[in-house]
């Protein structure tokens, strides 16, 4: 059992609010959000958010085997709300949430706990891939993005088209017909996509923020396949390293309009044999 972890900050010099760790048998990956270009109304930022629930979804993972991934993600959000709710404003719209990518080895199978547009690659040992994503935010952002990606991504209309859309879609967020994403309330934790896949039928399982899938999803430079091989021959950080190609050759979002022209990135590789 092998763990091979890469994670970078879109730029070099901003804080990176991906947060990615692992332990015998267990892992987690998480991509905190804000509303860009807003205040958080929290004190210690998004990238505390997503590091602190991390590690106490890790803990519980591990400290409770038998308990549900997606009990233990309440328990940790919970957990996370009482640590600050008393110097934070968990009201306000822009309060920090994050993505969810969990899994843990129970028994003779994986458990697997996905929430937000962060995702889960299962391959098995002749090279074929299922991946688990939570398409909900996607569904919603079609229906919303309008002007933003027929505009220069970074130009001062893109900017405010970016900002109009993220409004929009703060409002739909944790609400039945919107998306849903850890943030302030345990509840979203009972929205979580969860399985179990048999553990003699797999060879690894690799788990990614959104910003280190961009090369299949977004971009259409390969497909799960040719990810699983890149993973299994080179590592996430060859992965990155063609995502940060990909974006550098398009600075502006017209071959591939997004929101942000980089974004943090992290894969976790892990080889079960």
């Amino acid at each position: 059992m092998r763990f091979a972890l890469t994670t970078q900050p879109a730029e070099p010099d901003r804080e990176n609010e991906d947060f990615a760790a692992a332990a015998p048998g267990t892992a987690v990956v998480l991509d905190g959000a804000g509303v860009g270009g807003a205040e958080t109304g929290c004190t210690h930022g998004v990238a505390w958010f997503s590091a602190t629930l991390g590690a106490l979804l890790l803990r519980s993972m591990t400290a409770h085997p038998a308990r549900p991934l997606a009990d233990c993600l309440a328990d940790s959000i919970s957990l996370v709300r009482s640590l600050h709710e008393d110097s934070c404003d968990l009201a306000y719209r822009a309060s920090p949430t994050s993505t969810v990518v969990a899994a843990r080895l129970g028994g003779e199978v994986l458990e697997y706990l996905v929430l937000g547009d962060s995702s889960l690659l299962l391959a098995d040992s002749d090279g074929r891939t299922t991946v688990v994503t939570d398409r909900r935010l996607d569904e919603v952002g079609k229906r919303l993005r309008g002007a933003v990606d027929q505009l220069p991504t970074g130009s001062p209309e893109h900017t405010a088209a970016l900002a109009e859309y993220r409004d929009a879609l703060t409002g739909l967020r944790n609400r039945p017909g919107g998306f849903w994403i850890a943030g302030p309330d345990p509840q979203a934790a009972e929205q979580a996509l969860t399985g179990t896949v048999p553990l003699d039928s797999l060879a690894s399982v690799t788990l990614l923020s959104d910003g280190a899938t961009r090369l299949v999803d977004r971009f259409e430079l390969a497909d799960w396949c040719e990810v699983l091989s890149v993973l299994d021959s080179s590592g996430p950080d060859e992965l990155i390293r063609r995502v940060r190609e990909a974006e550098a050759g398009d600075p502006e979002g017209r071959r591939w309009p997004r929101g942000k022209a980089r974004d943090d990135a992290t894969a976790l590789h892990w080889a079960l044999d």
